[in-house]
């Protein structure tokens, strides 16, 4: 059996969702099983069954879970004021927790085959968009959502580049351009209007 640090989580349905984010992001959608996930959260397979009824449900609890708490760790509602802050917050996340963003990324490719999780996939689009709209809307950049977007845009592919191991000084500098973009545009008062 893998290594696995439950961080926490205990024995009850967290650790159970905590457990299947484990697996998916080192074993793929093939490898979820119940019988994986309890062998990870240290309990009987039964317990899954129990607290989530199908697969399907444990995975879009497992995919509502990791969003919400990547959105907690990363702090995007509440983004830092500083580049350092900001980035450092961002490089951390993805080192200390590597499962949440792999298991996300597994999600959104499986849903390109499984039509029937293309709704949780937007939820988890959207949830991470406004999420960094209101961040973005408390240094003053508004609550733009084209804004949200493009800057979510940039930071999923940069968060995609560091977990597949390429050139994390790279995405570091990406992310810190990225402040610098934004600080500027905070400073000017506004984004620029593309509406033109």
């Amino acid at each position: 059996m893998e290594e696995f640090v439950s961080a926490g989580y205990g024995t009850g349905r967290e650790a159970l969702l905590a457990a299947t984010v484990h697996v998916v992001a080192r074993k793929g959608l093939r490898g979820l099983t119940y019988r994986a996930v309890a062998d990870i959260a240290g309990v009987n397979n039964t317990l899954v069954a129990h607290h989530f009824g199908s697969r399907d449900a444990l995975i879009e609890a497992a995919l509502e879970w990791s969003v919400s708490r990547s959105i907690g760790l990363s702090g995007l509602e509440n983004l830092p004021s500083n580049e350092d802050d900001f980035c450092r917050s961002l490089m951390a996340l993805i080192r200390e927790n590597p499962d949440l963003q792999t298991f996300q990324y597994e999600m959104i490719l499986e849903a390109r085959r499984r039509p029937e999780l293309a709704g949780a996939v937007r939820h988890l689009y959207e949830s991470y968009i406004s999420a960094l709209s209101a961040g973005l809307g408390r240094l003053g950049l508004g609550s733009d959502s084209g804004a949200a977007q493009a800057a979510f845009a940039a930071l999923d592919g940069l968060v995609l580049q560091l977990i597949a191991g390429v050139d994390e000084e790279g995405v570091e500098r990406a992310i810190r351009y990225l402040w610098t973009i934004l600080a500027r545009s905070a400073e000017a008062g506004s984004l620029p209007n593309l509406k033109a």
